[in-house]
């Protein structure tokens, strides 16, 4: 009988990051820390209690997969970085997972409607992607300005199902009738499942070129 495959998440593209430790698709333990400021901090020590109290050592993942945006700047880059130390040093493969893949894959049970999983990007501005009812990828991951024409052609052809935080924006100006607006269901458990499945497409980055999907140049207001 095959081994089971381990793989280790990592997700830090919120204010709330997970570790996560899943075993052939299934979610096995997770700890989540709710204070953004302190994921470098937290990752490492979590990653060590997840394995202590699940007795596997890092050794036994057969990859590390972790959510490499769009989402918060500092999130993703201690995230990934992270992420790849732990690939080059155990000579693991890394599994990249785009955020609204993640939260798309998590919603997916709206029956043959497309998913439109979105995520504030301050004023009118949300990152977005369309995926229909098989994960097939429509409207690539992007930034995009909204307003009540947006989505308008894919709207008029089929009903459409919008979550995530930049949902709500949305929702404001929206006023076709095929959009819809669910309560989101995307988890640390479809980050197990949708890692595993990449995993067996044999998915990997390139540690040596990989980089956060920032999806649009960092802004700041902070004086030079």
């Amino acid at each position: 009988m095959a081994s089971a495959t381990t793989i280790l998440q990592i997700n830090t593209a919120f204010s709330e990051a997970s570790i996560g430790i899943g075993t052939d698709g299934q979610l096995v333990d997770e700890l989540t820390n709710t204070v953004q400021l302190d994921h470098a901090a937290f990752i490492q020590p979590a990653i060590l209690q997840l394995c202590d109290r699940n007795g596997i050592s890092l050794g036994d993942c057969a990859a590390v997969a972790v959510v490499n945006g769009p989402g918060s700047y500092t999130g993703l880059r201690v995230g990934l970085s992270s992420a790849k130390g732990i690939c080059y040093a155990l000579k693991k493969p890394l599994i990249c997972i785009n955020t609204l893949e993640w939260m798309a894959f998590g919603n997916r049970q709206h029956g043959s409607k497309l998913i439109c999983p979105m995520i504030d990007a301050r004023r009118m501005e949300v990152f977005r992607a369309v995926y229909d009812s098989a994960m097939q990828l429509l409207v690539e991951p992007g930034a995009e300005i909204i307003d009540a024409n947006s989505f308008g052609t894919l709207l008029e052809e089929k009903e459409m199902v919008f979550v995530g935080d930049g949902a709500e924006k949305w929702k404001q100006v929206c006023q076709h009738n095929n959009a819809q607006f669910p309560t989101p269901s995307h988890s640390t458990a479809d980050l197990a499942s949708l890692a595993f499945r990449l995993f067996k497409q044999s998915a990997f980055a390139d540690l040596g070129r990989i980089e956060p999907f920032y999806t649009k140049a960092f802004y700041s207001n902070q004086p030079k």
